[in-house]
């Protein structure tokens, strides 16, 4: 059976959480459109989920590559929507991260911050441009520039993760 749920999340990491949490319950990602999560049945806890902001789209050669070296290794690529890729493995195989080395991480936490970045400087440029215009625009105003505020704890965690990422792999290096 087929189960549909509405959630946005502006913080991967919290969205990697609740998919996990669903197929602890049971449902299990098929697939996602902006926003609109589709699970089916299945037994509680078969699969960890991971998100992943591919450095392309998913239909780029070095996407489509980098897929199928995940699906070599057993993991499976669920669904894609835009550049970000939903993956799943069995829970029986052990545990399921997608990166092993600081570079990797760190590399993946600066793709992510750097397109939060840009939307949200781009939420904010709106949000100035339509104060200038009328009444209407002002309200679009509001809209734009509280989703500019609400990536900014977000953004500063993931700079703070990287900074954190940079001091812990300077240990390891020395």
């Amino acid at each position: 059976m087929e189960i549909t749920k509405l959630r946005l999340f502006i913080n991967y990491e919290k969205e990697e959480q609740w998919l996990n949490k669903m197929a602890a319950e049971g449902l299990n990602l098929s697939s996602y459109k902006f926003g609109r999560y589709t699970f089916e049945e299945g037994p509680p806890g078969e699969y960890i989920y991971r998100l992943e902001l591919l450095k392309g789209e998913p239909t780029d050669e070095q996407s489509r590559d980098y897929l199928a070296f995940m699906e070599d290794y057993g993991v499976e690529c669920v669904d894609t929507y835009m550049n970000w890729a939903f993956f799943r493995k069995k829970s029986t195989e052990g545990p399921f991260e997608i990166y092993s080395d600081f570079d990797s991480i760190i590399g993946h936490y600066k793709r992510v911050t750097y397109l939060l970045g840009t939307v949200g400087v781009v939420n904010l440029f709106i949000a100035l441009f339509n104060v200038t215009l009328s009444q209407y625009n002002m309200y679009l105003s509001i809209v734009n520039f509280i989703i500019f505020v609400l990536f900014i704890p977000i953004l500063l965690s993931y700079i703070r993760k990287i900074n954190d990422l940079k001091k812990e792999q300077a240990l390891y290096e020395k």
